[in-house]
């Protein structure tokens, strides 16, 4: 039973090391979100730029389409004949001049807010690179804190081996189907008074007595728990608590 009970103490460090294994990489998930939070903004702050670009090449464009127009109307003037006819290419021409202007004036302030945004999309990725690096950094330590709980559960792992060999094969095996049953927990629990300490639940007297004297190991009848009496094994600290 002694050896039973470390084997136990190693288990449940397991178990604990298991949980934290499963844990650990949650933490990294807010540093993913916060990443694609970071690269969606440095996109945003990229696309605008870009924007801006095209629809400087589109003012650009529309410039050169309108003048092109206006020479072909200012041609046309030269064989008008009828003066409604040339008083409306006039017009025509003169609307055309004023959409330009509008376009020159536009393509201006592009000019304006594009320096703005170029300036700003540096700022942006300055900053978002300090930010990914402390990201990474972060990220970093909870790799190394994974890789030490996966180190020291290996650790663990190999110290049951030896206590395995030493139990009997059959309580071994009881041993292991009440942890695959309980799935949790403690699978050799101490005796309170006439109570199992696992489920509470009060065990027979002549129970009692067996498992106080070591002469027997005995079950819960309603938990299926292993009883041990904690008072005989006051020198093995771990597993009464």
């Amino acid at each position: 039973m002694k050896t039973l009970l470390k084997l136990q103490g190693l288990d449940l460090k397991i178990e604990a090391c298991k949980a934290l294994e499963g844990e650990i990489p949650k933490k990294k998930r807010k540093f993913e979100i916060h990443k694609q939070r970071l690269a969606q903004e440095l996109a945003e702050s990229d696309k605008r730029c870009k924007d801006l670009v095209l629809e400087q090449r589109a003012c650009e464009s529309d410039i050169e389409t309108r003048k092109a127009d206006i020479a072909r109307k200012e041609q046309q003037l030269l064989a008008v004949k009828k003066n409604e006819e040339y008083q409306a290419l006039l017009h025509e021409i003169d609307m055309q001049k004023k959409q330009i202007a509008l376009k020159e004036e536009r393509i201006i302030a592009i000019m304006v807010e594009t320096d703005e945004a170029k300036a700003r999309l540096e700022e942006d990725k300055k900053r978002i690179e300090r930010e990914l690096a402390g990201i990474e950094a972060e990220c970093a330590k909870i790799d190394k804190e994974l890789v030490e709980a996966v180190a020291r559960r290996s650790e663990l792992e190999v110290q049951c081996e030896p206590l395995r060999a030493q139990i009997d094969k059959r309580l071994l095996s009881q041993y292991g189907r009440i942890r695959k049953a309980k799935k949790t927990g403690k699978a050799v629990v101490p005796l309170n008074d006439e109570t199992c300490s696992g489920c509470h639940m009060s065990v027979t007297a002549q129970v009692v007595n067996e498992v106080l004297a070591g002469d027997k190991v005995h079950s819960c009848s309603h938990c299926g728990r292993l009883l041990f009496a904690p008072e005989n094994f006051v020198e093995e600290g771990s597993g009464t608590a």
